[in-house]
């Protein structure tokens, strides 16, 4: 454990955590890609089968059950308890695009030729581009509100914290892992855009609203 992978970790939580208060307590789930959110279940649930295999630390498994358990949760609240205020219409993006590609190319690089190392790459890939329909949806609506762009930045930042747990653990521990350091960089460089317009109007504190 390292200050990088430590406060990317809680920077993660606090985007969940921020996420389900905006929905809950708005009882709304407007702005918010029901579509992006699945796919985030399925990181989770793919990545996380070691639960069922290994003990690593209770840290560990105790950040592994809350990932599942909240990504759940917001499915839930999308897609049956708040569904009347959920934007089908703008959360249009074709998901098969993602999950299809990111299946074969899991496949074909991977670090070992078994069922769950196979899952876990298909997690780290699809985690990559997994916020594509948020941010798809912002660009059709052309507009977000402000507590989903903090959502938004907490989530971008916890991968960019990530990236220098790699550096970090390259240089002190002698680890390096290709696919989860291509696979961050990627998801890393996709939140670039949104990352300009946050510092440059929400913090602001102007509405983040896209060029006409």
């Amino acid at each position: 454990m390292n200050i990088f992978r430590l406060t990317g970790d809680l920077s993660h939580l606090a985007a969940i955590i921020i996420l389900l208060l905006k929905i809950w307590k708005s009882r709304s789930c407007a702005g918010i890609s029901g579509k992006s959110q699945i796919l985030f279940a399925l990181v989770f649930t793919t990545r996380y089968l070691d639960l069922l295999t290994s003990f690593i630390s209770l840290y560990n498994t105790f950040m592994k059950v809350v990932y599942i358990g909240c990504s759940y949760a917001t499915v839930y609240l999308i897609y049956m308890k708040f569904r009347a205020t959920y934007d089908g219409n703008h959360d249009s993006f074709r998901v098969e695009f993602l999950i299809v590609p990111v299946g074969g190319l899991s496949v074909l690089i991977n670090h070992d030729f078994s069922p769950l190392e196979i899952l876990w790459t298909f997690s780290i890939y699809l985690e990559s581009v997994a916020i594509l329909p948020q941010l798809f949806m912002i660009s059709k609506t052309g507009e977000a509100e402000t507590i989903t762009t903090h959502y938004l930045f907490c989530l971008g930042l916890y991968r960019a914290l990530y990236l220098f747990n790699w550096i970090w653990r390259y240089y002190f521990e002698g680890f390096f892992d290709m696919i989860a350091i291509v696979a961050g960089v990627v998801q890393t460089v996709l939140y670039c855009d949104f990352f300009y317009l946050y510092v440059t109007k929400v913090l602001k504190g102007k509405k983040l609203s896209l060029p006409a």
